[in-house]
């Protein structure tokens, strides 16, 4: 059944919406070229979203000849603000952005182990309150969380996991009940990172790939044919539970010790390099393990990086078996610092191990790929509600 002409005008709107946060500012002439449409279609819609307040002019083009097609539109950033908070287990990170994704500010917080779920809470709360502030922002549309754990498909709620500090749980509905008028998504934080690989990192040109984190934990995301599989209890991904040979015991249900997480987890390279002699400095927030790696990797600690090489690989070649995945990522610190060396040692041992073709490639956006991926889920959830079409109108005012 065709079209109606409001519904035919909602979905152009919402097409050149998206081009526009895609591609950035263009001309009327690059939406007529980008879209398909005709020019008068093309003119009708920029007015159309212009009324709405959802474009703007915000420059001219290049070209010599001054006229309509001259005109830069562009996405209102400031049409909504996002925030997007990374939260581990030993503090959080927040950014504070426009529509357009543009970062207004950031801060972050250290939160100890010793710290009760009420203080825990209200410190991370306040940190976006204070980023908001900063940036100036008198209320946020939509707030992403990533945070490490299982998310109930169901209820989009992060669940009760033994091992992770219980105000994880509860700052999504404190950030809710602070801010009634925010919209507060939470997403696995490894989920996050492929998002954000994908998008900007060394992904883009993969629609399936499995990534892989490494920090002070490890998780795995699995991307197939563009989408992200998330499992009948949203558990897709938890490697630290696989069983593997090389450790003293098997996983339980509440405890991944004797899983791949005993073999790869920071705390397990930390003493896997002091047995092959290297020094181990903390960095701040960075798992240690991320700090021997890349002095590893500058220093040529052949022996090490090979015994790392071998653990990393007993996992990988676990997942290639199952999914045939084609091209795996090392992302989270670990991953970023063992870089394109790692990658290519993990590689060699894969295909040894696996008659399936497998590249294994290094994270572009290491630690920071949780934030990039959180800023992305927020404004995309922000867009959907903001480009949402209405019956008659196209999009909402």
């Amino acid at each position: 059944m065709p079209a109606s002409p409001s519904t035919a005008r909602a979905i152009n709107d919402r097409l050149a919406l998206r081009l526009l946060q895609q591609e950035g500012p263009l001309t009327a002439g690059q939406l007529k070229q980008l879209t398909g449409l005709s020019r008068p279609s093309v003119a009708d819609l920029v007015e159309r979203l212009a009324a709405a307040g959802l474009i703007d002019v915000v420059g001219e083009s290049g070209e010599q000849r001054r006229g309509p097609n001259a005109k830069l539109y562009g996405i209102v950033a400031d049409q909504a603000h996002l925030a997007a908070l990374d939260v581990r287990t030993e503090g959080v990170s927040v950014v504070v952005s426009d529509l357009v994704g543009r970062v207004l500010a950031e801060a972050s917080v250290p939160i100890g182990g010793d710290t009760g779920t009420g203080p825990a809470v209200e410190q991370a709360v306040a940190l976006v309150e204070r980023a908001a502030k900063e940036a100036g922002v008198p209320e946020l549309h939509t707030v992403g969380i990533g945070a490490p754990g299982l998310i109930d498909p169901v209820t989009g709620e992060l669940r009760d996991t033994g091992g992770l500090p219980a105000w994880h749980r509860r700052l999504a509905l404190a950030l809710q009940e602070r801010l009634p008028r925010t919209r507060v998504h939470v997403e696995n934080e490894t989920n996050l990172a492929a998002l954000a690989e994908q998008r900007d990192g060394v992904a883009q040109d993969r629609d399936t790939f499995v990534l892989l984190w490494l920090g002070h934990g490890t998780g795995a995301a699995v991307v197939l044919e563009g989408t992200l599989r998330r499992g009948a209890s949203g558990g897709t991904g938890e490697i630290g539970f696989l069983p593997v040979p090389g450790t003293a015991v098997l996983p339980s249900a509440t405890a991944c010790e004797g899983g791949f997480h005993s073999l790869a987890g920071s705390a397990a390279i930390v003493e896997l390099a002091q047995r092959h002699g290297l020094t181990v400095e903390a960095q701040g927030y960075e798992p240690p393990a991320a700090h021997v790696v890349r002095e590893a990797v500058a220093g040529a600690a052949t022996d090490f990086l090979d015994a790392l090489a071998d653990r990393l690989a007993v996992g990988v070649a676990a997942v290639v078996a199952i999914l045939d995945p084609g091209c795996l990522v090392l992302a989270g610190e670990v991953g970023r610092a063992g870089g394109a060396d790692l990658a290519a040692r993990v590689e060699r041992r894969v295909r040894r191990m696996s008659p399936l073709p497998t590249e294994v490639r290094a994270s572009a956006l290491g630690g920071a790929a949780v934030l990039r991926g959180a800023l992305l889920t927020a404004r995309e959830k922000a867009q959907d509600e903001l480009f949402a079409p209405i019956p008659g109108r196209g999009v909402l005012p």
